[in-house]
């Protein structure tokens, strides 16, 4: 069976810089609570009339095309992961295929939040090993800051994330031996809501569980009423300390996993490339791995927590900066809201 290879990656993320500093003039935190609880020092934000999920995902795509070696009317197929979509419905895949001037190519929309872009690469990879396509478009895109409440009380959850984009175009590998070698999807909806944004028009208090922590149990109704937005509950939800504990666990298994699938050890990984959720959950990672420094990729620092765009990114600098090469063993590993979480191996 053919395997597929990222023939092309690049990365968008937008020129608004915003530091730890510039937050606390919004609300109470400082730069010293930031960053000793995620190890942010700074993030990105889209400019807020000019640029969308979309457009940061067809910058990211431009680049990812001309490294392959192609152009926009060769891809074949597209998949966009994203949990901040331009609309609620038609998806950014339609968007990005209708901006890029693309053919009428089949569009698949993601909503696996921080593992978007690994679902996205696997769902890819299945197609590349078939031969239904040949030439594949992944984009995982963000633009959480056009929905995130910047007071004082949202601050564990503001203060996290950032804007941007990453994509790869997914190609059958031309050697032996050479691309993803697997991948590796987990869900568990047990507690999806200890991290969750609620839609005010759904029945979300059916699933709610009463107990202290969780948001207001009267959420629901037709519309966003002006009581929901005044008490905060129809805003992102995070039990911070819960989604860490569940996060240390899972991502070192998901990445044992996918070793083991391939009769490999930690040892063999040349660079290790985790969704930035929070250096924390990295770091814990690497030591539980016995990694040294130079074998796990965080760029955490620069951007905040990008979601679905945080690994391509991720995998765009390293890249860039030469940390990946020819033969390279690259584990990608991701955890997030769901809660889901997923791994992908590949032979550079």
């Amino acid at each position: 069976m053919q395997s597929s290879r990222i023939a092309g990656i690049g990365h968008y993320v937008p020129k608004n810089v915003y530091t730890n500093a510039d937050l606390s003039r919004f609300m109470d935190t400082n730069d010293e609570w930031i960053q000793e609880r995620t190890g942010i020092r700074e993030r990105r934000f889209a400019d807020r009339l000019e640029e969308t999920t979309t457009t940061m995902g067809v910058e990211a795509a431009k680049i990812a095309i001309g490294r392959a070696g192609i152009t926009a009317q060769d891809v074949d197929f597209i998949i966009f992961a994203t949990l901040s979509p331009d609309y609620y419905f038609p998806g950014c895949g339609v968007l990005l295929q209708r901006e890029m001037k693309m053919k009428e190519v089949g569009a698949l929309d993601v909503r696996n939040q921080c593992s978007g872009f690994l679902y996205a690469l696997s769902i890819a990879d299945q197609f590349i090993k078939t031969g239904m396509y040949k030439n594949i478009l992944v984009v995982g895109s963000e633009k959480h800051s056009f929905a995130m409440d910047f007071e004082t009380r949202s601050r564990n959850v503001s203060v996290i994330f950032g804007d941007g984009a990453g994509a790869v175009v997914l190609q059958p590998a031309q050697k032996e031996g050479q691309g993803i070698l697997s991948t590796h999807l987990h869900s568990d909806g047990a507690d999806a809501e200890i991290l969750a944004m609620f839609y005010p028009g759904s029945h979300a208090n059916k699933w709610m569980p009463e107990k202290p922590g969780y948001p207001d149990q009267e959420l629901g109704g037709l519309f966003l009423t002006t009581e929901q937005l005044q008490s905060g509950s129809a805003l992102p939800y995070m039990d911070g300390p819960a989604v860490f504990k569940k996060a240390v666990v899972k991502f070192p298994e998901v990445i044992r996993e996918a070793l083991q699938a391939n009769q490999l050890s930690a040892q063999d990984i040349d660079l290790l490339v985790p969704h930035q959720a929070n250096l924390r959950i990295s770091q814990y990672v690497q030591q539980l791995l016995d990694l040294p420094d130079e074998k796990v990729f965080n760029n955490i620092q620069k951007y905040g927590n990008t979601t679905a765009a945080s690994v391509p990114i991720a995998l765009s600098e390293a890249w860039e900066a030469g940390k990946i090469k020819d033969g390279d063993l690259i584990c990608l590993a991701a955890f997030g809201s769901g809660f889901t979480w997923a791994s992908a191996l590949i032979r550079w």
